[in-house]
């Protein structure tokens, strides 16, 4: 009886081990532009056991991963000052160019795109066991004056134009 238990034991652990499970899932990201074009990016995201497991010991950082992903849009220094197992917020100064013609303000970001965050997780050791999706269930771009542009279940996300409401 003991070696039935050990057999099936062994038998749902090579199952598992053997199977993709749904890995990093982006829910929401939210890209909140301040006046001067800095912007707040709030990222919410769920993680597979497999993925909490290498956070805990420091096998992965998605915190250290967005940083590299939004670091490339700003000539300054991209901080990280929250992070939990489930949300990050990263912090972008000159996220967007801003721009003064014929008494209007102009503001336009750049293209945002999550490819290059598929291939940081290929990297990782337990990249055969997990299938994650980078692009948000939900992504919305927040200008100053309160406009916003809503995408769903996009992978980057396109350079926008706004002409600011005075």
């Amino acid at each position: 009886m003991k070696n039935v238990y050990l057999v099936l034991i062994t038998v749902c652990i090579l199952a598992a081990a053997v199977m993709p499970v749904q890995a990093f899932t982006a829910k929401s990201l939210t890209i909140s532009l301040a006046p001067d074009g800095d912007a707040r990016v709030d990222m919410q995201y769920e993680l597979s056991f497999i993925e909490q497991t290498a956070v805990f010991f420091k096998l992965a950082d998605p915190a250290a991963e967005l940083k590299k992903a939004f670091d490339t849009h700003s000539t300054e220094p991209v901080t990280v000052p929250q992070v939990t197992s489930s949300s990050a917020v990263v912090l972008i100064p000159g996220f967007a160019t801003v721009s003064e013609a014929n008494h209007q303000t102009l503001m336009v970001t750049p293209t945002v795109s999550f490819e290059k965050a598929q291939q940081v997780m290929n990297g990782y050791w337990f990249a055969p066991l997990v299938s994650p999706d980078f692009s948000p269930d939900r992504t919305t771009v927040i200008f100053p004056d309160g406009y916003q542009e809503n995408f769903s279940d996009v992978l980057a996300v396109p350079s926008l134009s706004h002409v600011l409401s005075r």
